[in-house]
């Protein structure tokens, strides 16, 4: 449990903010008092009349585009225990909290004007026993979920490894990351618009059919400028 808790702070906490510190309805506070976070999470619930998966399909394009677009690694996903999923940000340095919602907002505004795209600055650190449903909430992995669609939520605890193990290998978005995105964003400078996703990815939600216009801004968002120098040999 400690590893785990280890990998909750250095991803989504700030300094000095312990999985442990819930207040009276077990959530933890992403905001520090000087107004500052290193996470945003995007939540995704379950809409009357929409069709089953809807709700999914709507992550699966946020997730690809913040990835194709912008460079940004890939987020992790949980279930919150009743319907819906969240969709986990981690920002490497701390940003103004007005700052993640004003990136959110447009990013609404600009790519998905269909969608509310609600964030959470209390949360309820997966995992978690979800009191209102009396099921478990949880970190899962992308390929599986679609299966959760219908019922967001474990009837038992997940295996602590299992958590500890969707985590390890994340990565956080940089400041310059986020905040070249931003600025993007606010220039109306994206540079597709992505249809729906029509199926998550089976290990991950990075689509793999990258052009080279996606490659080379990918590069870009690194600080790496691609020389292509060494060129596949012509066929006979």
């Amino acid at each position: 449990m400690e590893k785990l808790s280890a990998q909750l702070s250095r991803l989504y906490l700030m300094p000095g903010n312990l999985p442990e510190d819930r207040n009276g309805q077990g959530l933890v506070s992403l905001v520090s008092a000087e107004g500052l976070g290193r996470a945003i999470v995007i939540d995704f619930p379950k809409l009357r009349g929409a069709a089953a998966e809807q709700h999914w399909l709507d992550l699966c394009a946020v997730a690809n585009a913040l990835q194709e677009s912008f460079g940004f690694p890939a987020p992790a996903v949980s279930i919150t225990g009743e319907t819906g999923y969240q969709l986990w940000l981690s920002l490497r340095e701390p940003v103004p909290e007005g700052d993640a919602r004003r990136f959110v907002a447009m990013l609404r505004e600009t790519r998905f004007p269909q969608l509310e795209l609600p964030i959470s600055e209390q949360v309820r650190l997966p995992p978690a026993l979800n009191p209102v449903s009396g099921r478990w909430a949880a970190f899962i992995h992308p390929g599986m979920g679609a299966s959760f669609a219908e019922e967001a939520g474990l009837e038992m605890a997940p295996p602590v490894h299992a958590q500890l193990a969707f985590l390890e290998g994340l990565e956080s978005i940089e400041k310059t990351q986020f905040f070249d995105a931003l600025v993007s964003l606010k220039q109306n400078e994206t540079a597709v618009d992505l249809p729906r996703a029509a199926a998550p990815a089976a290990d991950g939600l990075l689509l793999k059919d990258a052009t080279l216009e996606d490659i080379v801004r990918h590069l870009h968002a690194m600080d790496i400028e691609p020389t292509f120098r060494h060129l596949l040999p012509a066929r006979n």
